[in-house]
């Protein structure tokens, strides 16, 4: 379909709470697309429709063959409409982040290990999967998107955000 620009940390957009979906038609499939051609085009694990300029639920997000993230577990390709997530333990694991909207900055972020998401998928059927490590991170920072949270708000020490040029020698890979 169609790349588009990812709006940046900033744009009023972004700090909004998305609407939820309200229909499952051709036109939630052309805007699903959208989001995986410029998903890919920008090599990025996920995104969300309010990084494209679109106020909806709406995400997808995969790992497979990423050069972005080449130590990293596959998480399959999915869309995820409508998500609730809810932490399945207290536990939490800091880890880097990066964005597509907060390009060229990375973060030391804490999320919940496991994470049991539900919703629906692009033809309204409904998803409910309990996840851990990374792919439990991306839905998490993805589904943040839609409540108007970027990673850098999720950051506890501002000491731990920075361009990823000068933080390369302390970011490690994420287990996966």
């Amino acid at each position: 379909m169609a790349i588009r620009p990812v709006l940046k940390m900033g744009e009023p957009l972004l700090q909004r709470v998305a609407e939820p979906v309200t229909g499952f038609d051709a036109q939630l499939l052309e805007l699903l697309a959208d989001m995986d051609d410029t998903m890919r085009a920008l090599s990025g694990a996920g995104i969300a429709a309010p990084q494209i300029g679109v106020s909806l639920r709406v995400v997808i997000f995969e790992l497979a063959d990423n050069p972005r993230y080449p130590h990293i577990a596959p998480v399959p390709y999915t869309v995820l409409v409508n998500p609730l997530v809810t932490p399945v333990t207290a536990e939490q694991d800091e880890g880097w982040e990066g964005c597509l909207s907060v390009p060229g900055l990375r973060g030391l972020v804490p999320r919940h290990r496991r994470v049991r998401y539900r919703g629906y998928d692009q033809y309204g059927a409904p998803l409910d999967r309990t996840v851990e490590g990374f792919h439990a991170r991306v839905v998490q920072h993805e589904v943040d998107h839609l409540d108007g949270i970027l990673f850098p708000q999720r950051v506890r020490d501002l000491r731990d955000l920075g361009f990823e040029d000068a933080l390369a020698g302390r970011m490690t890979p994420m287990p996966d």
